[in-house]
């Protein structure tokens, strides 16, 4: 049986002909001293201990990802806004490549709908429902990696925190990009 992509994949198809059309998913995380605990193993019956800072200093992770060749996008900010995202869309147009159109499938955050935001010529956006987080593949992604590699931890400055996103985002691969991100409704039979 054919595979065929959802409707809004074969609009923009329509629009572009000359284009590989590949879907992404993008949002952002905000990551900081007042990080994530999660299980730890421990000897039964013990209480372990885990680090939990109260200080108020914090990074936010601009991510993109697709799901099917593994491709991503990312980078580190001190705050969230347009300009940001100006930035981060063009560096997702860049890695996708000039045959290729981006769906980029994102929330509805200020500066994803903002007057201002300059979207690249081969990028179309694609607004999730509002309240609709777990839509979005790239949520299960945040999950991994503050669990693998960012929670019961401490940090002392901004430039630990950076260090410590940046790091975490460069140990996931491009398969694991593929299987935590899979949004298995991309592609379906007819």
């Amino acid at each position: 049986m054919a595979q065929r992509s959802p409707l809004f994949v074969q609009t923009v198809q329509r629009e572009n002909p000359d284009k590989d059309i590949e879907v992404w998913f993008q949002d952002e995380a905000r990551i900081g001293q007042q990080g994530t605990l999660t299980s730890v193993w421990a000897k039964k019956g013990s209480r372990p201990t885990a680090v939990k800072q109260t200080e108020y200093e914090w990074v936010y992770m601009f991510g993109a990802v697709n799901p099917v060749n593994g491709k991503s996008s990312a980078m580190i900010a001190p705050t969230v806004n347009t300009d940001y995202m100006n930035h981060h869309l063009r560096f997702i147009s860049e890695e996708a490549g000039a045959d290729a159109h981006v769906v980029l499938v994102l929330d509805r955050a200020g500066w994803h709908v903002a007057k201002n935001l300059k979207v690249p010529y081969n990028i179309t956006l694609m607004h999730l429902p509002p309240y609709s987080p777990e839509l979005n593949p790239i949520e299960r992604l945040w999950a991994h990696i503050r669990s693998h590699y960012l929670s019961n931890k401490a940090y002392d400055d901004y430039q630990q925190i950076f260090d410590a996103a940046s790091a975490a985002w460069n140990k996931i691969t491009s398969n694991q990009f593929k299987t935590i991100c899979n949004a298995t409704w991309l592609m379906h039979e007819n």
